[in-house]
């Protein structure tokens, strides 16, 4: 699959697009947050 062709979301915290990544292809549905940075950061 090319580059310009994956997926992409919206951090739900930094508000930032992320695309999706091959680590992320069993759970992309749950993906929220583009970064562990941004995952600690959550507003809770």
């Amino acid at each position: 699959m090319k580059k310009e062709n994956l997926p992409s979301k919206i951090c739900l915290v930094c508000n930032r697009p992320f695309s999706w990544r091959k680590k992320w292809e069993k759970v992309w549905e749950e993906v929220k947050y583009c970064s562990e940075k941004c995952k600690r950061n959550k507003k809770g």
